[in-house]
C-alpha cells in the first residue's frame, strides 16, 4: 500500500506568513502540521512508500526538511507549478502523480495540512476492512461552517455514504469529508475518466461525489478534533488545542516583565518586554516591546513597540511602532 500526501497549495490566506514558507511547516506545538501526518505513515508498515506530492516552488524547502527527519519512506514528487495560477487543481495533481509515479496499489491520500485526533492507522483498518472507497469524515457540529466542506449523509449502519455534496448551499447534514482517502488502484485508475469527462479538478470531494453516483463508499467516522489549517483562525485553534491551556517558551528567547497567558508559543531568539501575551506564535528573533498580542500570529524577525494586536498575522521582517515612540 502507498500513500500520497498532499502538500503543493500555496496557502494564500495565511500570507504574509506562508508567502515563503509551505504552511505544513507552521509549528504546532513541538512539532509541524505535516510532521504529525508523516510520523502516522512511517510507523504503519502496511504503507511501503510515501509520495509528498508539492510545486517546485516550495521543493527545496520539503526537500531540507525531509533531510533533518529520520524518515525513511517519504519521497517528493513534483508539480510542475511556482504559484497560484499554475495549479493543477488538487485531482489534477493527483492524477499527474498516480500517472508519474506508475501508482498501482491501494492508496491512501491524506492532506498535509490536516491535523487530526486520530492515528492514521485506525484509518487504514477501516478501509482495508470495507474494501471499498473510503474517506474520513466529522461531524463539525454547525450548518452554516458545513458549507465550506464537502458534506454527507450515510445509511442506517453509519457506514456507507448515501448521498455527497460538495461546498452546499443548504447542507442536508454538518458531517463533513476531512481530505483522508483510502482509494483502492482501481478507484485511482477512475481519476483520468473523470477528467476526461470535464469535471472539477479543483477538490477531492468533486471527485468522491462523482464516485458515490457510481458505487459504494464509506465513511470512517470520528469524535476528538480535526482542524483544516488554512485560515489564521483554524491554525491558532490548533495550537490551542494541541496546548490545551499550556504555553512554551524557547529556553533562548528572553521574557521580562512579560505576562504569559494560554496557548502561546514562543521561539528561539524572541526579546521580549514589558508586554502581555494571549493565544499566539511568536516566530524566531521577533523583538516586543510593550503592548498586548493576542490570537496573533508574528512573524521572525518583526519588531513590535507598544502596539495592542488582536485577531492578526505580522510579518515577518516587519517593524511597527505606536507613536510617540523614542526610537
Amino acid at each position: 500500500m502507498d500513500a500520497i500526501v498532499l502538500a503543493g497549495g500555496y496557502a494564500t490566506r495565511l500570507w504574509p506568513i506562508t508567502r515563503h514558507r509551505p504552511k505544513m511547516f507552521l509549528p504546532v506545538a513541538d512539532t509541524t502540521v505535516i510532521d504529525g501526518v508523516l510520523e502516522d505513515l512511517e510507523t504503519d508498515d502496511r504503507i511501503d512508500d510515501v509520495y509528498v506530492s508539492t510545486n517546485e516552488r516550495f521543493a527545496d524547502d520539503f526537500e531540507d526538511h525531509l533531510e533533518t527527519k529520520t524518515y525513511h519512506k517519504p519521497q517528493l514528487s513534483i508539480e510542475d507549478t511556482i504559484d497560484e495560477d499554475e495549479k493543477f487543481g488538487v485531482i489534477g495533481a493527483l492524477a499527474q502523480l498516480v500517472d508519474r509515479e506508475n501508482l498501482t496499489d491501494d492508496t491512501i491520500v491524506i492532506a498535509g495540512d490536516n491535523l487530526l485526533s486520530f492515528d492514521v492507522s485506525e484509518f487504514v483498518d477501516f478501509f482495508r476492512q470495507q474494501e471499498t472507497p473510503t474517506l474520513a469524515a466529522y461531524d463539525v457540529g454547525d450548518y452554516e461552517r458545513a458549507t465550506s466542506y464537502g458534506v454527507l449523509e450515510l445509511d442506517d449502519d453509519g457506514r456507507e455514504i448515501v448521498d455527497f455534496q460538495e461546498k452546499p448551499d443548504d447542507p442536508p447534514s454538518t458531517l463533513v469529508s476531512v481530505a483522508c482517502y483510502g482509494f483502492r488502484a482501481e478507484d485511482l485508475e477512475l481519476l483520468e475518466t473523470y477528467l476526461a469527462g470535464e469535471n472539477n479538478p479543483d477538490e477531492p470531494g468533486w471527485f468522491v461525489q462523482w464516485l458515490v453516483d457510481r458505487e459504494r463508499v464509506d465513511a470512517f467516522t470520528f469524535d476528538g478534533a480535526w482542524f483544516d489549517i488554512g485560515t489564521p483562525e483554524s491554525y491558532l485553534d490548533a495550537v490551542a488545542w494541541q496546548f490545551d491551556g499550556d504555553s512554551a517558551i524557547h529556553p533562548d528567547a528572553s521574557l521580562e516583565e512579560t505576562t504569559v497567558g494560554a496557548n502561546v508559543h514562543v521561539m528561539e531568539g524572541a526579546q521580549i518586554t514589558d508586554a502581555t501575551l494571549r493565544d499566539c506564535v511568536i516566530f524566531p528573533d521577533v523583538t516586543i516591546t510593550g503592548g498586548t498580542i493576542e490570537r496573533a500570529v508574528v512573524g521572525t524577525s518583526t519588531d513590535l513597540r507598544e502596539i495592542e494586536v488582536d485577531s492578526a498575522i505580522i510579518g515577518p521582517e516587519m517593524t511597527f511602532a505606536e507613536p510617540p515612540f523614542d526610537q
